[in-house]
């Protein structure tokens, strides 16, 4: 033990050290991306790692926004994204890298990314021309549209972190809301913005968070209240150890769960989930909780279990949310692999901050859509039973009349000058 307390000092001693290690954070020129650096940078800081460094990636060139609305609005939403950093980030030494017309990928593209030219030959592979390539889907409207026609039930967004999961979640809620349904919107992801997307709500949707801390502490003293309430000292104190296990949050945070899931009996409960980690934490609790409870009860007794709702189909609805890029369109096929294994299948998929659904003339831009048609394809003939697109939004989507907007728009995959593949 002393030999791993001396080898965990070392480690921190050398990265406390700016002459042997630099901590280089990467984000986004987006409020929510800036503002999870900056929390990164603390908790780092906090620690004494404060040899930190700062990349803002995928900058909107100037040059592009002097050709095109949909670039200029890109580019102005990044540079006030920039002008409210943080404090913390503004101290750090700071790198900027423009958006590229393609993903990187390989070591051929990789070279290419402190290269200023967004034209390298690399780029350029891609041609423009008239045909048409069009990807007949139905925009997020469609999918509330069947969602509202149940009258109630669950649906569970999920999808890895930066793919805008929130902001769907809540256009969802929000469009729902508006037709008269009462709906609970709420989430279990640490990271998640809800307050900022809805800035304001309907008066039918109730927007709520699970915080673990939270539901640890109230679990932690209704077990204290109750079955430590006529213990001992000595008791108490067993108790209290007991409730520190890493299981006590698992519990916690499946009966929040529980709770809040209940409620899809009579309402819409829109679930922001977290990222995988957190979502298998939920399954596998709830999942324990279904083989706990059918084991202990007799064959002829009928129960419906979490669980149970989670795998019904009619109960609930699980939308995988992604991007029309490679990392994340396999992340996502990752999840519903895994999802597919516990029992539960995708109800749809959601496309999100699509370029080839937007009308944009900005030559990077239109490169970048062209790139996004095959992963689109490949999501659709592969891995999703529904699909919808959302394009990307001129303004952030923030507030109800943004949100309305996202589940509004048609996507205009069919514009006047549209983008084609050709190798």
């Amino acid at each position: 033990m002393e030999k791993q307390r001396q080898r965990y000092a070392d480690a921190v001693t050398a990265l406390s050290d700016p002459a042997r290690t630099r901590l280089v954070l990467v984000a986004r020129a987006q409020k929510g991306a800036l503002d999870e650096a900056a929390r990164t940078h603390d908790e780092l800081a906090a620690i004494g790692l404060t040899s930190q460094h700062l990349i803002i990636n995928g900058l909107m060139p100037e040059t592009e926004s002097a050709v095109d609305a949909l670039a200029a609005a890109l580019r102005a939403r990044e540079q006030a994204a920039l002008a409210a950093m943080p404090r913390a980030l503004k101290a750090l030494s700071v790198d900027r890298v423009n958006l590229r017309g393609r993903d990187l990928m390989g070591i051929g593209a990789l070279s290419t990314l402190l290269d200023n030219d967004t034209g390298t030959e690399l780029e350029r592979e891609l041609e423009l021309d008239d045909d048409v390539v069009a990807f007949d889907l139905p925009r997020l409207s469609a999918l509330v549209d069947e969602i509202a026609q149940a009258g109630h039930g669950l649906v569970m967004m999920m999808g890895k972190g930066g793919v805008g999961k929130t902001t769907v979640a809540a256009a969802v809620a929000v469009a729902l809301a508006e037709r008269g349904r009462p709906v609970h919107l709420s989430t279990s992801d640490p990271a998640a913005h809800l307050t900022d997307a809805l800035a304001g709500s309907p008066g039918s949707l109730q927007v709520s968070r699970i915080d673990p801390r939270v539901e640890i502490a109230r679990y932690s003293d209704h077990v204290m209240a109750t079955k430590g309430k006529n213990l001992d000292a000595q008791g108490r104190a067993a108790l209290q150890e007991d409730l520190r296990s890493p299981c006590t949050e698992e519990i916690a945070v499946f009966q929040a769960f529980s709770r809040i899931i209940r409620q899809a009996r009579h309402t819409f409960v829109i679930m922001d989930t977290a990222p995988t980690g957190h979502t298998l934490l939920l399954l596998d609790a709830t999942g324990a909780y279904h083989r706990d409870a059918t084991r202990q009860l007799a064959a002829n007794m009928h129960v419906t279990t979490p669980m149970m709702q989670l795998q019904d189909p009619d109960q609930t609805k699980v939308v995988i949310v992604t991007l029309a890029e490679p990392t994340p369109v396999l992340e996502a096929a990752a999840l519903q692999a895994d999802l597919q294994r516990a029992g539960i299948q995708p109800w749809a998929w959601v496309i999100n901050n699509s370029l080839a659904a937007a009308d944009t003339s900005s030559p990077l831009l239109r490169r970048r859509a062209a790139h996004e048609l095959g992963e689109i394809g490949r999501v659709r003939d592969r891995y999703a039973h529904r699909l919808a697109l959302v394009p990307i939004a001129h303004q952030e989507p923030v507030g109800i009349e943004a949100l309305l907007e996202l589940t509004d728009r048609t996507p205009t995959l069919r514009s006047r000058t549209p983008v084609t593949s050709r190798r």
